[in-house]
């Protein structure tokens, strides 16, 4: 995803008029200090798929939740809308130090994106950690980060977007499960509440996620909302640990010791602004580096802003799905409520869940927190 293309999302997602300003930092200029530096070097733990996957604790109301901004910066109204979005679940919010830093279009330098992360995670008072958006540059942060510490820390990290480099950093290298949902600055719609809810505060095993009627209703006479299985042979059921995010982070860190390991897991996909040839050029990069029917099962979410201009000859959106995904026999459906939009799902990272790509719906086997 480009990063104007979440630049324009984020402006259009706002739409607030009025609020009160509370004051930006300017462009950040500070120098890097030696424990900054050392950071660079840090030794990463061992990347072992055999360590136990720590669930964190759930999220109870009148806890606090860290606000922070690991990728695009975040000015005024953005944390606005995040700390009356989140409180809207009940709980408190705490803004990271250096929430309003800038450096450039990110927030703040990397050390200081980082030092709001490692902070938020020591903190004891602190349940959960959200970000306020995802924009651009969080794959800078991953061979700084203390992954002893968050393992150590366990608890809830929610976003998404760019924020896919975390999670599958985290997932791989302190293995805890964070969770794919909704950014501060989302919309939270009753559907994204709910799921939220079901996910990280009031978890029941197999919990059934389905695509939003409203969806549905709209797939008429809007194809990126369209459901459908895309694989034409094969089972249409498949289980697997969920794993993936952001098709353009996921492809960007291939060959990095960050990638996705999804090899008999359930892969999910989603992107914004995306031209179709760079969607499928994005698709051939990953099935080139780990074919996908090694995977257990594919979810394709919802790829917002991404239809073919008029006049312009390209392959559209299915018949990319088409192209890599028809012919295996694993189960691969799109259309999955993931995604720049409204109706999130609440995916944890590396929890076991079934695919029914015929029925459209995702099962948590087990909940997700403690």
């Amino acid at each position: 995803m480009h990063h104007n293309s979440r630049r324009r999302f984020t402006q259009s997602a706002l739409g607030l008029i009025g609020l009160p300003m509370l004051g930006l930092a300017g462009c950040t200029t500070a120098p890097l200090d030696t424990k900054a530096l050392a950071a660079t070097s840090r030794t990463l733990p061992p990347d072992d798929g055999l360590l136990p996957l720590i669930k964190p604790p759930r999220l109870k109301r009148g806890e606090i939740v860290g606000l922070i901004a690991p990728g695009g910066y975040a000015d005024d109204s953005m944390i606005q809308r995040s700390v009356k979005n989140i409180e809207s679940l009940g709980v408190k919010v705490k803004l990271g130090a250096n929430l309003r830093a800038r450096h450039g279009g990110y927030a703040g330098t990397r050390f200081e994106r980082l030092a709001d992360l490692h902070a938020m995670f020591s903190d004891q008072s602190v349940a959960g950690i959200w970000t306020v958006r995802g924009g651009s540059g969080g794959s800078a942060l991953l061979p700084l980060i203390d992954y002893e510490l968050i393992r150590k820390n366990a608890k809830i990290l929610v976003g998404f977007s760019d924020i896919t480099a975390l999670h599958l950093a985290i997932q791989k290298r302190a293995r805890i499960v964070t969770f794919h949902g909704p950014a501060g600055i989302s919309t939270f719609s009753d559907y994204a509440v709910a799921q939220l809810r079901a996910v990280l505060m009031e978890p029941q095993a197999n919990h059934v996620m389905s695509v939003p009627a409203e969806q549905r209703a709209k797939a008429s006479s809007d194809p990126l909302q369209r459901t459908r299985r895309v694989n034409l042979a094969g089972s249409g059921i498949a289980v697997g640990a969920i794993t993936g995010g952001n098709l353009a982070v996921v492809a960007s860190l291939v060959g990095t010791p960050y990638a996705a390991r999804y090899e008999n897991a359930l892969l999910f996909l989603e992107d914004v602004g995306e031209a179709p040839y760079r969607i499928d050029r994005l698709l051939t990069q990953l099935d080139q580096s780990t074919p996908f029917a090694k995977a257990a099962g594919v979810m394709l979410g919802v790829f917002q802003r991404t239809t073919v201009p008029d006049g312009e000859y390209t392959l559209n959106l299915d018949q990319i799905a088409n192209e890599h995904f028809a012919a295996l026999k694993i189960p691969v459906a799109s259309g999955f409520s993931v995604g720049h939009i409204a109706n999130q799902y609440t995916l944890p990272m590396g929890v076991r869940a079934r695919l029914d790509a015929d029925a459209q719906t995702l099962t948590l086997l087990e909940t997700a927190v403690l």
